[in-house]
């Protein structure tokens, strides 16, 4: 378990000492939530890249990460790789999660430059894109997440665009779950502004496809 971020610098810094070339990674899940202190602590650090993947893989094998079978509940989250040393997990996704959300330039614009090293640029995605990432997942937890994160704040007019967005130009069947998700969220008491027009959005969905 992960109870400070100053333990992934230390991690981020070790990744950075044995990378073939510069890259990027962006943090989702647990560890961004912990970053901003709406989470105490995290069993595995989410990562999305939109290109060189492969090139993060190898870094983390070099410093003595292993390889994880993926199990069939994270086959379908479409994770690229899980890799495992001691007490850090990685899943690593590469272009999308769950093959339907994909790391969209505005994802990338509105994220945090956290830490800067000479070859490894870390970025903590924002709140919004964070809550919508785990709306498609199915890991224990998430929902929780997903609450802490809309009663931390959620600019819900941003995220509207985004899932838009998203619908536009990538597999628009997703907004079916993500509404079913989001509704279960209002059902626990948290309060949802959109929540009219995502089902609008899941209405259009099935008029153009029935």
């Amino acid at each position: 378990m992960i109870s400070t971020f100053e333990t992934l610098k230390k991690l981020f810094n070790e990744i950075d000492a044995v990378l073939d070339k510069k890259i990027k990674i962006y943090i989702l899940g647990g560890a961004a939530m912990m970053y901003r202190n709406l989470k105490d602590s995290t069993k595995d650090i989410d990562v999305v890249m939109g290109s060189d993947a492969d090139v993060f893989e190898k870094a983390l094998l070099k410093i003595g990460f292993r390889k994880k079978k993926i199990g069939l509940e994270y086959q379908k989250m479409n994770i690229s790789y899980i890799l495992e040393r001691a007490d850090f997990r990685i899943d690593l996704f590469e272009h999308a999660v769950c093959s339907k959300l994909f790391l969209s330039k505005n994802m990338i614009r509105r994220s945090e430059n956290t830490l800067e090293l000479p070859k490894l640029s870390v970025n903590i995605l924002a709140n919004e894109d964070i809550f919508l990432f785990k709306t498609i997942t199915e890991r224990e937890g998430d929902m929780v997440d997903c609450s802490s994160l809309a009663k931390g704040g959620i600019d819900w007019k941003y995220l509207l665009k985004e899932i838009r967005f998203q619908c536009a130009h990538g597999q628009d069947i997703w907004i079916t779950w993500i509404a079913e998700r989001i509704d279960l969220l209002e059902e626990k008491g948290v309060d949802i502004p959109i929540i009219n027009q995502l089902h609008k959005l899941v209405e259009e969905y099935y008029k153009k496809r029935f």
